[in-house]
């Protein structure tokens, strides 16, 4: 199969499912366009900021997108890319879109609460509980994860066999660049809130400020070692998870997503004009190298499928800036459908390199393949190899930074919201209380701990992260399912996905615990693998029990009212 043929064959398939399936369950669900959204009920000029469709689009997109949706295809590649590809569609569909639209519905129906409130409201206190220990445990991962990668792309320095260390100009011109973007975005922010222009003009000077950040980028680069951007990333996130959404969070990322846009659009157009050709086996092993197809590449291919950190993105942040819930359908499904058509361009990059040719150009990581295959359909018309690659990177690196402040975010509150129940007297709290839910001491300890954690380096975090990601996903739809049920909603839709990834992440994390464990009694653990070994088990038994009490909900009989 061509290039071509697969990106038509998404085209088709993902636009349909907007117009036919999304529509569908916008009509089944019910929305009511002159409702009060929470954004305008709850404003508070920090969480609750009702903003513009676009801008919210940019937020959700730009902050579910990151690189999964690059990363997971060119890894699980070794399947072949039929299986790979047909998990990117059909559960990029009704999974993982499905599972954002509900996330973001359910809490845009409930004040614009995240999905630990609805598990209280719907499920009961010790579900919400269990399920906001986890997302805290879950969020001090992905920021530890997240922070490693990001600084080893900022990291302006390498150093050879040799010991010989040197400047890499890649690196420190993505670093200039992304610390643009945040200065800019600041500026955007007050540009936004405090003018009354309309969206095309907030659209060009936002364009102009990206393009101004890139020239000034690649023209001045910085070179930063890696502990420094460790500090530096960390400094900023603390400051970008407690500030004011409309100064930061919401143009940053509205930056970020027209980049990711322009990325995308040129990938499609390289794909066209140079129509490469699959050099990938349709199938290759349902074992391949130890590897087994089921569970690993369900989850490999989070983002771009389903990612349960999605779930918090939408029921987290963005449902608190949603104007009219009408915005709901192309904020949530429309950012998911459009995440799966990253996720095809990035298998059409891997499929397009012979056997070790990708290594043999010195493309090792996975968003290198996906920027050197990029660069090789543009070339075709022209464009500069080396320009492209580094401006693909560039997109690659700046998404990863944009996902660290979001869950950050998530993870603050996830920390506030446990020691808080619907009923709470928030203005006459005991001074423990006071001190837990303060959102300066619920992001330093969550930060602190991520810190400590990103000392142990993303390689030994990452294989750990698939799962309980994926795990976030079954607990997210489950609460969903509940809501809908409770609700007197229809939520057939989302019964098969809960099912299906319960079995893939029971199964994944439970290999993982058994492998870390024979290793454990033979040989030992380094401290990587204890924390993961830890981290394993302590989300595997969270999991189990929150989804044990929500399917107990879904099982019981509705009450029949007595005459």
């Amino acid at each position: 199969m061509s290039g071509i043929m697969m990106m038509v064959i998404a085209i088709v398939v993902l636009g349909g499912a907007y117009l036919l399936y999304g529509r569908y369950l916008q009509n089944k669900w019910g929305i009511d366009p002159k409702a009060k959204t929470p954004a305008y009920e709850m404003e508070d000029g920090v969480d609750y900021v009702p903003a513009d469709t676009n801008v919210v689009f940019g937020h959700q997109f730009a902050s579910i997108a990151g690189a999964g949706p690059i990363n997971g295809p060119i890894q699980a590649a070794i399947f072949g890319w039929l299986p790979v590809m047909l998990w990117i569609l059909i559960g990029g569909v009704f999974f993982g879109a499905v599972q954002d639209f509900a996330s973001m519905y359910a809490s845009v129906k409930n004040k614009g609460r995240t999905i630990g409130y609805i598990i209280e409201a719907y499920i009961g206190k010790l579900g919400k509980k269990l399920f906001l220990l986890f997302c805290w445990l879950f969020c001090i991962l992905v920021v530890a994860a997240f922070a490693d990668v990001v600084a080893g792309t900022f990291n302006g320095f390498a150093a050879n066999d040799a010991g010989e260390v040197t400047k890499v100009a890649a690196n420190g011109a993505v670093a200039t660049t992304s610390m643009l973007f945040i200065i800019e975005a600041v500026g955007l922010g007050f540009f936004l809130k405090y003018t009354r222009f309309n969206k095309w003009i907030n659209t060009a000077f936002a364009i102009v400020l990206l393009v101004a950040a890139i020239a000034l980028g690649l023209k001045f680069p910085m070179y930063i070692s890696l502990g420094t951007w460790h500090l530096i990333i960390f400094a900023y996130i603390l400051v970008a998870s407690v500030a004011p959404v409309w100064a930061l969070l919401q143009p940053r990322d509205y930056l970020n997503s027209y980049l990711l846009i322009f990325m995308i659009v040129g990938a499609v157009i390289g794909v066209f004009v140079a129509n490469p050709s699959c050099n990938l086996k349709a199938f290759t092993s349902f074992n391949v190298d130890g590897q087994y197809m089921f569970p690993i590449l369900f989850v490999t291919i989070a983002c771009g499928a389903v990612s349960g950190f999605h779930s918090l993105v939408s029921s987290g942040t963005a449902s608190k800036q949603i104007k009219n819930e009408k915005n709901m359908l192309p904020v949530s499904f429309g950012a998911m459908l459009m995440e799966s058509m990253l996720a095809i361009i990035a298998l059409i990059a891997v499929a397009s390199f012979a056997d070790g040719e990708a290594a043999a150009q010195g493309l090792t990581t996975q968003p290198q393949i996906f920027a050197g295959a990029i660069a090789n359909f543009l070339s075709v018309i022209g464009l500069s190899h080396s320009l492209v690659f580094t401006l693909i990177n560039l997109a690659v690196s700046a998404f990863a930074l944009t996902s660290l402040d979001s869950v950050a975010r998530v993870g603050r509150l996830s920390f506030q919201e446990f020691f808080l129940d619907s009923d709470t007297d928030e203005e006459n709290m005991n001074p423990f209380l006071k001190v837990m839910t303060n959102k300066y001491f619920a992001t330093i300890i969550t930060l602190v701990l991520a810190y400590l954690l990103t000392k142990v380096g993303y390689a030994e975090i990452w294989p750990l992260f698939g799962s309980a990601n994926q795990l976030l996903s079954v607990l997210a739809l489950v609460a969903c399912a509940v809501f809908l049920k409770k609700t007197k909603r229809q939520g057939w839709m989302l019964w098969v996905p809960m099912v299906f990834m319960m079995a893939v992440t029971f199964t994944a994390l439970g290999m993982t615990i058994v492998k870390l464990s024979k290793a454990f009694v033979t040989t030992g653990l380094d401290l990587g693998n204890s924390l993961q070994l830890i981290f394993a088990v302590l989300l595997l038994i969270l999991g189990v029990l929150v989804a044990i009490q929500g399917i107990k909900k879904l099982l019981e009989k509705p009450e029949v009212k007595k005459q």
